[in-house]
């Protein structure tokens, strides 16, 4: 069974507990079957696959708060050190703190956020590297936390002895690599946000669809937007038709894949972003584009876009529509937007 030692109501990981984190580790559950939505079909003619999605049931906030006795690395008996933060199980990158240059006992005091769709299962994989301005960045050390330690909306300090891998077997691994200091909160989103339902499989027959929430629930807090872009009919190019659509919300754009040769591609393709307050007062911009191999001045082509009012997400926590494309003709585009807020 794996177990911390506690110091000061401070969770302590030493080399002499890891062993049995890491066999912790390998014994947890597999992912939740009701945590995971129903497959989606991917409609790409030879190339159709299909792809299993797990939901998020909230968010991991963690805080970097400083790092003790770090290995010197550089010539003149320093290092520059940063933190990079992942959860197993998921693709998006790394999360990264900021370099602390020519400093073994660097204080960050940085807040992150990472969305986590199975805490029992999932752990956060720290790794601390020294930064060097020509070549690979070398690892000072590593260390991972379960969430399944985590109570939700509880915030825990766990005090981590930096090792050199996973391998507790390496005779070489003697050193010691200083340690780091986190705090983590898991926070549950709300279960009355909305009504979780799978998504369809193509274009829906209604038109539109909302829930409402009750007065007053998802008007404060951080939460989580999810844009789901389903798929879309008669759009329609001048010169060629291989569609995609772009999600471009605060600054940031998201792509789906480029289908060849229709006018109804089906996508089911989610995109999230994580926000500090509800998106009261924003908009999103889905556009649909066709492209082509090439480099000629017809390659890329606009097959209709449009802007979505964020208010009413907020207040229903989903909406699931149907919305006719500007600049076409008969365009339209099918697209489920959620705002879930955590507890």
């Amino acid at each position: 069974m794996l177990k911390f030692k506690t110091e000061g109501g401070v969770y302590r990981l030493t080399k002499g507990t890891t062993q049995g984190f890491l066999d912790a580790i390998g014994n947890m559950a597999p992912l939740n079957d009701n945590n995971t939505k129903k497959w989606r079909q991917h409609d790409g003619g030879k190339n159709s696959h299909r792809v299993a999605i797990n939901k998020p049931v909230g968010i991991l906030h963690v805080k970097v708060v400083r790092a003790h006795k770090l290995l010197k690395m550089d010539f003149l008996g320093t290092s520059d050190p940063y933190v990079k933060l992942s959860l197993s199980g998921e693709s998006f990158p790394a999360k990264r703190t900021t370099i602390k240059k020519r400093n073994l006992n660097p204080v960050w005091n940085e807040k992150f956020k990472l969305i986590v769709k199975d805490p029992s299962s999932q752990v956060i994989q720290l790794e601390v590297f020294d930064w060097d301005k020509v070549g690979a960045h070398d690892r000072l050390g590593m260390q991972f936390v379960p969430l399944k330690l985590l109570k939700p909306n509880e915030t825990k300090e766990f005090k981590l002895d930096l090792l050199k891998h996973t391998f507790m077997g390496d005779p070489t691994d003697k050193k010691q690599r200083g340690n780091i200091v986190i705090e983590l909160t898991y926070a549950p989103f709300r279960e009355d946000t909305f009504k979780v339902e799978s998504p369809r499989s193509g274009l829906g027959s209604k038109e539109s669809s909302f829930e409402r929430l009750s007065e007053g629930v998802v008007l404060s807090g951080a939460g989580l937007l999810s844009v789901i872009v389903q798929g879309a009919e008669d759009v329609d190019g001048v010169r060629h038709n291989n569609p995609y659509a772009v999600v471009r919300f605060r600054g940031e754009k998201k792509k789906t894949k480029k289908l060849k040769k229709t006018r109804n591609p089906l996508w089911n393709e989610e995109f999230q972003f994580m926000l500090e307050e509800p998106p009261l007062n924003d908009k999103i911009r889905i556009q649909v584009n066709s492209r082509r191999k090439g480099i000629g001045f017809y390659s890329k082509e606009c097959l209709g876009k449009l802007d979505i009012n964020l208010t009413d997400v907020v207040h229903n926590g989903r909406i699931n529509q149907k919305y006719h494309l500007l600049n076409s003709k008969n365009g339209k585009i099918h697209v489920e937007i959620k705002w879930t807020t955590t507890c």
